[in-house]
């Protein structure tokens, strides 16, 4: 297929799943604002004038970028994988994608792209709220945008991954709820590592959420716990992964065929 009908592909795929964020926006965009409002009430008016400051940080200040980046996470991937399960399994729009000229790289550029759409304007949505609790300064807007970018592609390709394999709704759910969450809240969220043992720490390293959540709290605050170089460089290789895997997947027909 010419590559301009490739990017017609790329572009119809893109614009039905921003329409459906848009058009669902009470199941898309509220739900994260008010789980948000309420993590924000918790650890920063309540909690957090108990604990006082972590590296000389007022802590709601400290948890505002890994609460921004949890909901993120959860919304690129959850995004990707519903709306390509409901293709696969209800609206079966997907098979008239795939008998179609549309290369891999194409659909999956498509569906990735509409999930970086909606971790990213939940990520806004989520920081604007945070202004009604502290006002963050950004140390590095660039290092900020980079990181919410990297962030919804790399959960965006996680949730295509879930969105092929899975076989009925439980599949959708399982791995956000007893994969993606644990490694979410063990992902230095709420605090240092610095304040962890020795053993935990090490640990940590081995978590892919603690380098967003390092890294995007970099741009916002200047310090970080690890270099921003290695947490750039573990979150392209991941998408660099997850992207061959989805390749494969779609050029074999892996989970598809019905």
């Amino acid at each position: 297929m010419p590559f301009d009908q490739q990017l017609v592909s790329f572009y119809t795929i893109l614009r039905k799943g921003v329409m459906r964020i848009i058009r669902i926006w009470s199941q898309t965009l509220l739900p994260s604002l008010v789980t948000s409002v309420l993590y924000f009430a918790v650890f920063g008016a309540i909690l957090g004038s108990r604990i006082g400051t972590i590296e000389g940080v007022p802590y709601i200040l400290f948890v505002v970028p890994g609460l921004v980046m949890l909901a993120v996470i959860t919304n690129a991937y959850t995004d990707v994988a519903t709306t390509f399960f409901t293709s696969k399994f209800f609206s079966r729009n997907i098979d008239e994608v795939l008998v179609s000229p549309t290369s891999p790289v194409t659909l999956i550029a498509g569906y990735v792209a509409s999930g970086i759409v909606r971790g990213v304007l939940v990520g806004i949505l989520v920081l604007l709220v945070s202004l009604f609790f502290a006002l963050p300064s950004i140390a590095h807007p660039l290092i900020v945008l980079l990181f919410l970018v990297l962030a919804s592609l790399v959960f965006a390709l996680g949730g295509l991954i879930n969105g092929i394999y899975a076989t009925n709704f439980d599949g959708i759910t399982i791995v956000p709820t007893f994969v993606l969450t644990p490694l979410v809240y063990l992902g230095g969220v709420f605090y240092s590592i610095g304040t962890l043992p020795d053993w935990w720490q090490t640990a940590t390293l081995f978590n892919p959420i603690f380098y967003i959540v390092n890294g995007f709290r970099y741009g916002f605050l200047g310090f970080a716990d690890v270099s921003i170089f290695a947490s750039t460089g573990v979150l392209v290789a991941l998408a660099g992964i997850l992207l061959a895997v989805n390749w494969y997947f779609i050029k074999k027909g892996l989970g598809l065929r019905q």
